[in-house]
C-alpha cells in the first residue's frame, strides 16, 4: 500500500497530466491542499474559483482570498446564489446536487474563458462512505477529483498539509450552511444568518469543531464530546446570544459533532450514515464512484433559475 508521500507524488503526476486546471476552492482543508498541489504542479496554469453566496460565511471567503494572495494564485470569485435555484429553498434530499451542478457550470465557464482545460474539486476517499448527491454533478459535468484519484484520505491530507506548512492542516471541517437544515425544512436568508451567527459565536468561544443544526426555531449544537463541560460552563451566555439570533430553544446533541448527521433523517441511510457500494447504480452514476442510491441518481432534476432571474 502506498504511503502518503507516494500518494502525493501520484497527485502531482495526475495534476500535471491535466495540463491546466481550475480548482473549486472553498478555503477548507481539502480544497486548500488540492490548490496548493495544483499550483506546485502547474504554476500559473492552475487557477482558483470560489463561489460567493449567503450559505458561505464571509470569514471563509476572506480566508480563501488571503491564501491566494499569499501564494500568488489567480483567484476568481463568482456569484452563486443557490437560493435562486428552482426547488433549492424547499431543501430536497438532492439539494447538494442542485447547488453543485450550477456551481460547476459556472466554474467551467470561467475555465474556458481563461483557456483552462480541466475543472477539479476536493472530495477525498472518506467521502465515498456518506450520502453525497453532489458527486453526481461532478460525474455529469466531467469534473476531476484528484484527491480520490491519488487515494488520499482526510487524515493523510491533514498530515501532508502540516508537512507542507499549510495553515489549514488543523482547520475544522466545514460544509455549506445549508447542510445544517433538516431535509424538507425551508431554507431562507434569515435562517442561514441565524446559523452563521450562532456558529461564529461558538468559534469565538474557542470551540474547535462546531455545527449548529436548525430545526424550526430550535438550535441543536454539535461539538466535540470532550468540550461538553466547556459549553455547559458558558450555557447561560450561549443561550442568551442564541435567543438574540432568533432561536427559541437551544439544545446540545449528546452524541457530539459528526459529519452528515442530517442524513440520519433519510430512510435509506443507515444509522451510521453509510451507503453500501453494492447497490445497483443508475446510468448516471457508478457504484465505484459514488455512495448513492439508484433513485437519488435517476430522480435528480437539472437546476433551473426562476423565470425572473438572469
Amino acid at each position: 500500500m502506498a504511503n502518503r508521500n507516494e500518494k502525493y507524488q501520484k497527485l502531482q503526476d495526475y495534476l500535471q497530466s491535466l495540463g491546466s486546471v481550475a480548482v473549486a476552492f472553498s478555503g477548507g482543508v481539502d480544497s486548500t491542499f488540492l490548490l496548493y498541489a495544483a499550483h506546485q504542479a502547474l504554476g500559473d496554469r492552475a487557477i482558483a474559483v470560489t463561489a460567493k453566496s449567503c450559505s458561505f460565511p464571509k470569514r471563509e471567503l476572506n480566508e480563501a482570498i488571503a491564501f491566494c494572495e499569499a501564494h500568488g494564485i489567480s483567484h476568481f470569485v463568482c456569484e452563486s446564489e443557490e437560493l435562486d435555484i428552482e426547488g433549492f429553498r424547499q431543501n430536497p434530499k438532492n439539494r447538494c446536487y442542485l447547488c453543485k451542478h450550477e456551481l460547476f457550470e459556472k466554474i467551467w465557464d470561467i475555465a474556458r474563458q481563461n483557456g483552462i482545460s480541466a475543472v477539479a474539486e476536493g472530495s477525498n476517499m472518506d467521502d465515498n462512505g456518506d450520502y453525497r448527491p453532489g458527486l453526481i454533478a461532478v460525474k455529469e459535468l466531467g469534473v476531476k477529483s484528484p484527491l480520490r484519484e491519488a487515494g488520499l484520505s482526510k487524515a493523510e491530507i491533514r498530515e501532508l498539509s502540516k508537512e507542507l506548512g499549510l495553515p489549514t492542516w488543523n482547520k475544522q471541517s466545514f460544509a455549506c450552511l445549508s447542510s445544517r437544515f433538516v431535509y424538507g425544512e425551508t431554507i431562507s436568508e434569515e435562517k442561514l444568518s441565524m446559523v452563521d451567527r450562532a456558529e461564529q459565536l461558538l468559534l469565538d468561544l474557542d470551540f474547535r469543531q462546531v455545527r449548529v443544526r436548525i430545526h424550526g426555531k430550535i438550535a441543536r449544537i454539535e461539538i466535540l464530546p470532550e468540550e461538553f463541560d466547556q459549553l455547559l460552563s458558558k450555557r447561560e451566555l450561549i443561550y442568551r446570544q442564541f435567543q438574540s439570533f432568533g432561536f427559541t430553544y437551544v439544545t446540545l446533541d449528546l452524541l457530539g459533532y459528526r459529519t452528515g448527521s442530517m442524513n440520519e433523517t433519510l430512510g435509506e441511510v443507515s444509522a451510521h450514515f453509510s451507503f453500501q457500494a453494492s447497490v445497483t447504480p443508475s446510468p448516471l452514476c457508478k457504484a465505484n464512484d459514488f455512495s448513492v442510491r439508484r433513485d437519488d441518481c435517476a430522480a435528480a432534476p437539472l437546476p433551473k433559475r426562476k423565470a425572473n432571474q438572469p
